[in-house]
């Protein structure tokens, strides 16, 4: 079979020649930029709530501590994802970023919207306006039902008034699931105005019927430190109760103990109770401020950053109280007060009395965002000197006490407060409850 000859080559216009060779040029170019991947187009700019959304993605995304977590969850394709809905508002961007936070199961990690960062600074500082009470997320286990509960009662406030206890669930507040809401939004609806009044649903720890409490709101004095006097037999002993872990506490612990060693002209005491029952933390550097003052030197934490890294706290020498001393935990003892009974116990200083505490090993900081509103995220875990890691642990106390634990502790009728006078005296005369001298902390655990 013949072939047709090709017809002859006719020149093109010049015109028409550029043309074609400017289009070649550009599908060329195009191909190219598909070969090597070229990045996307430039995005639109981002409105002022998108982009305070993108801003919070960055800050857990370059500080929580599980880098891991954050793959586990695709945590790029979850900014992806939130960007694609419409984000007009301050409103639309907290729910947007509440839903994004929401995958990484950290109940710590957490939009603090204005109004609750405001409260939440407040109680950095002292002061806080409603029922008085400190919640926590639990049952974050496999198989666990998850609850609000009550890590403590704040002193003098509505709530301790109403004998709520620790471990307490909240299961609705004015008639809205607890649950349902979540940690923040359950604290907000208890905050409110002086005067104002909110109806608590309850459930008693271990028990299964249900009450209703209707609270008055009002301004609750922290009073975060508190000493006195006591007097068991023929011994002066001190008391100090640390409530919460604010700015000021370090100072006030420093004035307590010089009046209690004597510094307001009465007798110096022998022994020191330190009273952490119900503190359920607040500012981790106080907690380690205070502990500071109570070690003469040694380990106070160890904390583990994002990478692995391990950092050891030191307590510098010489301290506020040479004394024997004993320290009174609880169920509602969470975080920096955790922080500080861990380092006493572990360094030999004093021994704990009471109930396991709460298990909170984990630490936060504290973001401002452009709009008042704040971000909490974890940064670190910690562990106590000897190396526990105390998350959804607690720390077991080397002398239980006796049940029924007090409702409102340091106040009359505190039978733990007696106990551990007694625990106390024992020491100073050299002496166990069983009748031997316990000469170190190793000792007293071996021997159990």
């Amino acid at each position: 079979m013949s072939v047709p000859a090709p017809p002859p080559h006719r020149p093109q216009p010049f015109a028409t020649g550029l043309v074609a060779l400017a289009l070649t040029a550009l599908l060329f170019v195009a191909s190219l930029a598909g070969l090597i991947g070229a990045g996307p187009a430039p995005a639109l700019a981002l409105n002022d709530a998108q982009a305070e959304v993108v801003e919070v993605w960055r800050l857990v995304n370059q500080s929580y501590v599980d880098p891991a977590r954050l793959e586990a969850v695709q945590w790029r394709r979850l900014r992806q994802k939130t960007l694609e809905k419409p984000i007009e508002s301050s409103e639309q961007a907290y729910v947007a970023i509440e839903a994004m936070l929401a995958p990484i199961g950290d109940p710590y990690t957490r939009l603090l919207r204005p109004a609750d960062y405001g409260a939440l600074r407040s109680n950095t500082q002292g002061t806080v306006s409603g029922v008085g009470l400190q919640l926590a997320l639990r049952g974050e286990g496999p198989g666990e039902r998850r609850r609000i509960v009550v890590i403590a009662p704040l002193d003098g406030s509505p709530a301790a008034e109403a004998g709520i206890a620790s471990g307490t669930e909240v299961l609705s507040v004015d008639g809205r699931s607890a649950i349902t809401m979540g940690l923040e939004a359950t604290a907000a609806r208890l905050r409110g105005e002086p005067g104002s009044e909110v109806l608590i649903s309850l459930r008693q720890a271990g028990g299964s019927a249900e009450r209703e409490v209707r609270l008055k709101r009002r301004q609750v004095d922290l009073q975060p430190v508190r000493h006195r006097r006591l007097l068991e037999g023929r011994h002066r002993l001190g008391y100090l109760r640390i409530t919460q872990f604010s700015e000021a506490v370090p100072q006030l612990v420093r004035e307590a103990i010089e009046d209690l060693n004597g510094g307001d002209g009465g007798q110096a005491v022998e022994g020191l109770i330190l009273d952490l029952r119900n503190n359920s933390g607040g500012l981790v550097s106080a907690g380690v401020a205070v502990a500071d003052e109570l070690l003469d030197g040694g380990a106070i934490v160890e904390t583990e950053d994002r990478g692995g890294i391990a950092s050891l706290q030191q307590a510098n020498p010489g301290r506020l109280f040479a004394g024997p001393m004993l320290t009174l935990v609880n169920g509602g003892t969470a975080s920096a007060s955790e922080i500080l009974a861990g380092a006493l116990q572990d360094g030999g200083r004093s021994p704990l009395a009471g109930s396991r505490t709460f298990g909170k090993g984990l630490i936060q900081t504290l973001l401002s965002l452009g709009d008042g509103s704040g971000l909490a995220v974890t940064v670190a875990r910690y562990l106590t000197p000897a190396g526990h890691d105390i998350q959804n642990l607690g720390i077991a106390p080397d002398q239980p006490l006796d049940p029924p634990e007090p409702l409102d502790p340091g106040g009359d009728g505190d039978g733990w407060l007696g106990q551990a006078s007694r625990l106390l005296v024992a020491r100073l005369e050299g002496r166990d409850p069983a009748g031997s001298a316990p000469e170190s902390r190793a000792d007293q655990l071996a021997a159990a």
